[in-house]
């Protein structure tokens, strides 16, 4: 057998590929060998892709362009595009989960058995179960401007754009689990803690130092995650190294989870 962490031979798409945990993603899959990168973003990446598609991806037609001009089949997407709330509140819902879901059921139908979806997801979503009778209703709702009406009607949840966003792209990666199980394609979440990025000024913009700080201290390691360590799991969940991982979100968080559960933090 062949090493199961290779993507050798793989074609693989990045969303949000140009900065951050992309760019880091987009090097370390030259690394593993990846057969063709295609890059997707406002922005041209500097790594090493073989195709670049400049998406806006805040709109349903920007989605479908993007989705329809990806070339060959699809072996893992890795839907890692994301925006902070210093952007509109639409925006930030649109980039964050309308994109992900759009693009990842327009992809699947490349996809064969044996394929991956993996989401970038966050910590910030966690508190999606104290939401998900309301949120499974979002789930059910296909078309893009009826979700975006859905959003409007709920003004206590997007009260945090951000955070709303993430809960979405959690319970989503639960929610298509079966679906996408059932023709061979996996799908999975990575939630990661504070990411030192340049998007980190805007999280501290929206969120406070002080939240920000307290979330890093948590951690054993007591610092923001590295883009290049975030990307190595990414790496993993698309990789037949996690073929039996589906529907799943891996925190990414050094253990602050594990010290909120179990009543080791405040």
């Amino acid at each position: 057998m062949g090493d199961p962490f290779s993507y050798q031979g793989k074609r693989v798409v990045v969303t949000g590929a140009a900065s951050g945990v992309g760019a880091a993603l987009v090097e370390l899959l030259d690394e593993l060998g990846a057969a063709h990168v295609t890059a997707i973003d406002r922005d041209t990446p500097a790594g090493p892709t073989h195709r670049f598609i400049e998406a806006d991806l805040s709109t349903e037609a920007g989605v479908e362009a993007a989705a329809a001009a990806v070339d060959g089949p699809v072996h893992v997407l890795f839907a890692n595009a994301g925006v902070a709330a210093t952007q509109p509140t639409r925006t930030v819902l649109s980039v964050n989960f309308l994109a992900t879901r759009r693009l990842s059921q327009r992809l699947a139908a490349r996809m064969t058995a044996g394929a991956a979806i993996v989401l970038t997801s966050s910590m910030a979503g966690t508190g999606w179960p104290s939401h998900r009778d309301d949120l499974l209703k979002l789930m059910a709702i296909d078309d893009w401007d009826e979700s975006l009406a859905w959003f409007d009607g709920h003004p206590e949840l997007t009260a945090d754009p951000y955070g709303l966003s993430k809960e979405c792209g959690q319970l989503y990666t639960l929610y298509a689990s079966r679906t996408l199980g059932r023709s061979g394609i996996r799908i999975t979440g990575a939630c990661p803690n504070p990411i030192s990025t340049p998007l980190l000024a805007d999280f501290r913009a929206t969120m406070t130092d002080e939240l920000l700080d307290w979330a890093v201290r948590q951690g054993h390691q007591g610092r923001p995650a590295t883009a290049r360590e975030v990307a190595q799991v990414l790496a993993f969940l698309g990789s037949d190294a996690a073929a039996y991982l589906n529907g799943v979100n891996i925190p990414v968080d050094a253990g602050m989870q594990a010290a909120l559960l179990t009543d080791q933090t405040d």
